[in-house]
């Protein structure tokens, strides 16, 4: 497959995965949303890495 194939993949995954909670639990995406925004911005940064470390980590495991 064309390596855009791919990457136009991926985004569109992200999308439907970002998309999951606040269609299944408006309430819930809100409450979270509300308490990320009082973290700093030093925590915000190292959740953003620990989630990029993480998918980095599966997509090697799974792509061999």
């Amino acid at each position: 497959k064309p390596r855009a194939t791919v990457v136009f993949t991926a985004v569109a995954l992200v999308h439907i995965i970002e998309g999951m909670l606040p269609l299944i639990s408006p309430r819930k995406y809100r409450q979270m949303v509300a308490e990320i925004s009082q973290l700093g911005d030093t925590q915000i940064r190292n959740i953003g890495l620990a989630v990029m470390i993480i998918g980095v980590v599966v997509m090697f495991l799974v792509r061999g």
